[in-house]
């Protein structure tokens, strides 16, 4: 198994590309703890945004698995909205959870990374390399986490450590599912075709997860700074 006593932290693993992704590294050898702020079976609570709580998790954490080689940040959140009716609220709250917080992740498990050479794998979005009608906030938050990302790649490659992200189209989870209930008043649904891969029908979590885990393997160890786009051919 790829992943046979790899030690690997998850955020955002209470549902979705998370909860996948836990999955999968778990059916695949390796011990994972899954941190969330929502409640989930085997999964701890960790909020990104909240230097204390990233910091109690990841003591938490390195205590149970005795080391770190793997993490996946996974955590995000998502409310389109017409820019007219962008709150500050809503602005400073996809910074947050969709920057900020793999900043501070990152930041708690470098010093164990460091000590086993581990790597980084991150989801970003598309709607990071391609603006979006109504989805301007979180347009910006993961154009900064990729670059963000990016250059750690570069910062950290002296100390072996690869840094990579996977960057998704549309995926079928509840986020995704919700995103357009914040929007107010009428929107022309003729922007929307051109968000759509050519592929039919929204992807399975368990697609951008196996992104992540080929990324996170050593069958990707000369790969680092990639953005690998999955998208159902939308960016084509």
């Amino acid at each position: 198994m790829r992943f046979s006593g790899k030690r690997i932290f998850v955020t955002g693993a209470a549902a979705g590309i998370g909860e996948a992704t836990a999955k999968l590294f778990r059916d695949e050898g390796a011990h994972v703890v899954g941190v969330d702020v929502a409640d989930a079976e085997g999964v701890a609570f960790c909020d990104v945004t909240d230097p204390a709580s990233v910091t109690a998790a990841m003591d938490a954490a390195i205590a149970e698995l005795g080391g770190l080689d793997i993490l996946a940040n996974v955590a995000g959140v998502n409310w389109f909205s017409k820019v007219d009716d962008i709150t500050l609220e809503l602005w400073n709250r996809h910074l947050a959870v969709n920057l900020t917080g793999p900043m501070l992740v990152t930041q708690a498990a470098l010093p164990h990374l460091r000590a086993s050479t581990g790597n980084i794998v991150t989801v970003g979005s598309i709607s990071g390399l391609q603006g979006q009608p109504y989805n301007s906030s979180y347009c910006a938050s993961k154009a900064g986490l990729i670059m963000f990302m990016k250059a750690l790649a570069v910062e950290l490659a002296a100390d072996g450590i690869r840094v990579n992200l996977v960057c998704p189209g549309g995926v079928d989870t509840a986020m995704t599912t919700n995103a357009l209930s914040n929007i107010k008043g009428d929107i022309d649904f003729n922007h929307f075709p051109k968000m759509m891969g050519v592929l039919p029908g929204m992807m399975a979590p368990v697609k951008i997860a196996e992104a992540l885990a080929h990324l996170a393997s050593d069958a990707a160890s000369t790969t680092t700074g990639a953005s690998l786009v999955v998208d159902n051919g939308t960016l084509w």
